[in-house]
């Protein structure tokens, strides 16, 4: 599934020492969504070996007692979690400092919120993808709460950028000339039509851009009341204790799995990794239609296993993976034009909105549909592994 020269991207170099110390990843700002299944989408998983009392490579020289001083799994979890702890605990408390009553002049604030869900959808990964190494109702419910957390801090921030692109795009497509056609028409045929198209644009685009100014505002308005309402709440300060109960104990799972080896660990980031592969493997092939919006939950649930094994990277080998940000950032933006193209369609099926206001939403919804298919060849572009991007 990779290329010759590329090491398995979740296990160490053999001439690695096991159980690297996990570092601070670097800075990310996404949407609100819901981690994927616990149990994984079909497909195999990885060749990493029967598990800790197998044969494979995650179980190498895991038979037999441990020798006495071995690190385990909890305590190679331990740092890395209590590292995102304090950015949480740390970005919170920026966050109380730079609030203020007013949405304007909050750019501190809004800096610290990004790094409040930076540090949030990490912890949850993590408990996510190494839950068998951790207290299951633990990890479980501290999850749930840092999604829910995560979801209500990130729709003001993402309404904020969708209104941006939009009105950046309607003032583009208004421009001299309009977007080169798809289809394939006559010479002078199709200078009549863009000549007619670019009068109606036009007309519509200031009262395109005023609709969705007053939609996604409103959107934004209601988001930004309710995280301040969120961040106020008992269950918020219920997550913050336990947060902060993290940065100095991490409860392992009961029994021996809290005290398997660090070694594995290997095994679920592998199975992690595996996910994200089969599921690019299974992405619709590129000469499909943009307009089907029905191939976007593929592309979506793509981008959510690989940030899950973006972040099983930064636990076992100490560092986020560099091949893997050009891929994030093009699925990233996929998320962000198909929002995007959502919201214009929303604003066009408006009542009583006039036809040149319908019809230059209407263009700005095909703009952005091209943005998707832009976004998804960028991907197949700086994918890194030999993984076949066709579905069979």
């Amino acid at each position: 599934m990779r290329r010759p020269d590329q090491q398995t991207t979740t296990r160490p170099a053999p001439d690695a020492a096991p159980g690297p110390g996990p570092a601070s990843p670097p800075a990310e700002a996404t949407g609100p969504e819901r981690l994927p299944d616990a149990t994984g989408a079909g497909g195999p998983t990885a060749p990493t070996g029967p598990g800790p009392s197998g044969t494979g490579p995650a179980a190498s020289g895991l038979v037999g007692a441990r020798p006495a001083g071995e690190p385990t799994a909890e305590g190679a979890l331990a740092p890395y979690l209590r590292g995102q702890a304090a950015d949480f605990l740390r970005s919170l408390r920026l966050h109380h400092e730079h609030s203020a009553p007013a949405d304007a002049g909050g750019h501190d604030a809004a800096e610290a919120a990004r790094a409040l869900r930076r540090a949030a959808r990490r912890i949850g990964g993590t408990l996510h993808t190494f839950r068998a190494a951790l207290d299951p109702h633990w990890a479980d419910h501290l999850r749930a709460e840092l999604a829910w957390l995560t979801g209500v801090l990130a729709r003001e921030h993402a309404y904020a950028n969708r209104l941006t692109r939009l009105v950046d795009a309607l003032h583009r497509l208004s421009g001299p000339t309009l977007p080169a056609a798809r289809s394939v028409r006559a010479a002078g045929e199709g200078a009549t039509a863009d000549a007619q198209g670019r009068a109606a644009l036009g007309v519509g685009t200031a009262r395109a851009a005023a609709l969705l100014e007053r939609r996604l505002t409103l959107a934004r308005t209601r988001s930004h009341s309710a995280a301040l309402q969120a961040l106020g709440s008992s269950r918020f300060h219920a997550i913050a204790d336990a947060v902060a109960l993290l940065a100095s104990e991490v409860p392992p799972a009961p029994g021996p799995t809290g005290r398997a080896p660090a070694a594995s660990l290997l095994e679920p980031a592998e199975h992690a990794e595996q996910r994200l592969l089969t599921a690019v493997a299974a992405l619709p092939p590129d000469d499909t239609e943009p307009y089907n919006e029905a191939q976007d939950a593929a592309w979506h649930q793509a981008r959510l296993l690989l940030r899950l094994h973006r972040y099983a990277h930064e636990v076992v080998l100490g560092a986020a993976d560099p091949d893997l940000t050009a891929p994030g950032h093009a699925l990233d933006l996929h998320r962000d034009a198909v929002e995007a193209a959502a919201a214009a369609a929303a604003a066009a099926r408006t009542p009583r909105i006039a036809p040149a206001t319908a019809y230059a939403l209407g263009v700005l919804h095909a703009d952005q549909r091209h943005e998707v298919e832009s976004a998804r060849a960028a991907f197949r572009q700086t994918w890194p592994y030999a993984t076949a991007l066709t579905a069979p």
